[in-house]
């Protein structure tokens, strides 16, 4: 799925105009942008979490013709499933939520 098709289909599902969808799509990748450049994360529970990790410099090799060449030391942003998108990908149902009981002591 591309930018133009997720604003489509989020149009869609929330009954709004793509205009508007692709306006808070852009905002909303901004705020992460920024984010990110100050090496903070974001967590959206239940879906994931992105974080930004430092990778260490490291010997490659050239796969064009098989030189070895020192790989820079970078950022980058990683994601981590969060539990329920983790669970409905893999058509596992969401556990009910009960409610616990607390009784007070008795005086």
């Amino acid at each position: 799925m591309n930018k133009e098709e997720l604003v489509k289909a989020a149009a869609a599902k929330a009954g709004m105009t793509q205009a508007d969808i692709a306006k808070a799509l852009k905002a909303t990748l901004e705020v992460f942008t920024e984010t990110f450049t100050k090496g903070e994360k974001v967590a959206l529970v239940g879906f994931g979490t992105f974080n930004v990790r430092q990778r260490k410099a490291r010997k490659g090799v050239n796969p064009a013709n098989r030189k070895p060449i020192q790989i820079p030391a970078r950022k980058a942003v990683v994601f981590s499933t969060g539990k329920l998108l983790k669970n409905t990908i893999n058509g596992i149902k969401p556990e009910k939520k009960t409610k616990k009981v607390v009784k007070k002591a008795k005086k």
